[in-house]
């Protein structure tokens, strides 16, 4: 059983910076890609940033050049730096995996930005 789990979330103020973290466990297969993607209260789960096993990466828009996606392939872990976080990225934050054709989704963990 393929299990996600992330950690680094919580409260900073604007302009701050948040690490998160999340490791894959339990998959017999090589993981194709490995993102996050985000949900603020209600609105859409959406893409922030991925990471494909050859190091393709792709970002948001609202996150190019603040947000930082890198990928331990050793440890089936991702990561994403935050930096110079807004109030609007307060949400929560969802760890993604692509194994084969199957995609599989963490618990996902809180970010807020205050103002």
């Amino acid at each position: 059983q393929v299990q996600l789990v992330e950690s680094g979330g919580g409260l900073v103020q604007a302009g701050g910076s948040l690490r998160l973290s999340c490791a894959a466990s339990g998959s017999r297969f090589s993981i194709r890609t490995m993102g996050w993607y985000r949900q603020a209260p209600g609105k859409q789960r959406e893409l922030v940033a991925d990471m494909s096993s050859v190091g393709t990466t792709a970002y948001a828009d609202s996150v190019k050049g603040r947000f930082t996606i890198s990928r331990d392939n050793a440890k089936n872990t991702v990561y994403l730096q935050m930096n110079s976080l807004k109030p609007e990225d307060t949400a929560v934050y969802y760890c993604n995996a692509l194994i084969m054709i199957t995609t599989f989704w963490g618990q996902g963990t809180q970010v807020n930005v205050s103002s």
